[in-house]
């Protein structure tokens, strides 16, 4: 999030710059941390996607214009979107996201911050049809088709 900040920030364009500044910040605010793998494929995920990403921000908070959105709100929202929208649900559930979409709002935004970030990315998982909505694992999805298979195969015989 910090680098999503500084990017949007600085008005940064350049994919060297994004490079640079995610190595920065991981030693600075994750100090011991080898490998940013993660790091750099949710912020390069976002700034790739921002395009796709910041009209849904538009149409899911008219009330709100873009430029009008604090920067770390909107940065938190592009990251949560990146996360629901390009992300691979099997490493983090959409709840999971939302919730920590919601809990960067906390730590880092303002009062209203987290409501507003829950609303927006509530409308959007709602609009994405809730996607694992009654699973909250993977294992428990595969223990559901194992024992739908099961059932399938007693009621053959």
């Amino acid at each position: 999030m910090q680098t999503l900040f500084e990017w949007d920030f600085k008005g940064e364009k350049n994919d060297k710059i994004v490079d640079e500044m995610i190595q920065r910040n991981v030693a600075e605010f994750a100090p011991g941390v080898e490998d940013c793998a993660l790091v750099e494929k949710l912020v390069k995920g976002t700034v790739n996607h921002k395009k796709e990403i910041d009209p849904i921000i538009e149409k899911c908070a008219p009330e709100w214009p873009l430029e009008q959105v604090t920067a770390v709100d909107r940065n938190i929202l592009r990251l949560g979107i990146f996360e629901l929208m390009y992300g691979d649900y099997s490493e983090v559930p959409p709840k999971v996201a939302i919730n920590e979409a919601i809990e960067l709002a906390k730590t880092f935004g303002g009062e209203s911050s987290a409501r507003f970030v829950n609303g927006v990315l509530g409308t959007i998982y709602r609009e994405l049809g809730e996607p694992l909505k009654e699973d909250s694992s993977e294992n428990h999805k595969r223990q559901r088709e194992d024992n739908e298979m099961k059932k399938a195969e007693n009621e053959e015989k």
